[in-house]
């Protein structure tokens, strides 16, 4: 393992991340064992995330508010998977903030004619790339919250993991192995040490 690689290399990614980057987003703050750990904790790291999931182009500056603004949206649908998780309303600040980024920069719907069929698309908006990025990521989240994946979404089960995973069945509680490994050695070790 690199040790000087950045902290997000050494987590594995848990199930729909690969799917669904709000999953992906929610999940940039998490806790190793040294501490808790930001990947949008400043305004490079933040572009960063953005520009390594083609969010963003790599010659776009980000500024420290719409850094911020990705950061509320984070929490915002954090909120939001626990809601939904639990079957609960969520706080109006998390909603509010939701539908703030999917106004930021809602995409334009086209009519493409591609030979001899036409399709609608999508096209965002490039006036304006990060409030086009911020409505991606909020239509994601939106689509994940929504649709068949939702009675799917779970926090993981291992005691201090903070990350959020769509489950492959309903019997499993951990968003990686290695945190299903920590949980079952933590018993094995309770179960030891009450047996001496």
């Amino acid at each position: 393992m690199d040790h000087d690689a950045p902290h997000y290399l050494h987590q594995l990614p848990v199930p729909g991340e690969e799917r669904f980057l709000s999953l992906a987003l929610v999940n940039t703050r998490f806790a190793l064992s040294h501490g808790q750990v930001d990947l949008l904790e400043d305004v490079d790291a933040a572009r960063l995330w953005l520009v390594r999931h083609e969010l963003l182009a790599d010659r776009i500056v980000l500024s420290g508010r719409q850094a911020g603004r990705l950061r509320v949206l984070r929490e915002a649908l954090r909120e939001l998977f626990g809601a939904r998780a639990e079957g609960g309303a969520p706080p109006a600040p998390s909603l509010d903030a939701l539908n703030a980024a999917l106004a930021a920069a809602p995409p334009t719907p086209r009519l493409l004619w591609t030979g001899r069929e036409p399709r609608r698309a999508d096209e965002p908006d490039t006036a304006n790339p990060v409030g086009a990025a911020l409505c991606s990521l909020a239509e994601d989240g939106a689509d994940l919250l929504t649709g068949a994946d939702a009675g799917r979404l779970a926090p993981c089960g291992a005691q201090g993991c903070t990350r959020w995973f769509l489950r492959s069945h309903a019997a499993r509680r951990w968003c990686t192995t290695k945190c299903g490994n920590r949980v079952r050695a933590a018993r094995h070790y309770a179960a030891r040490k009450t047996a001496t």
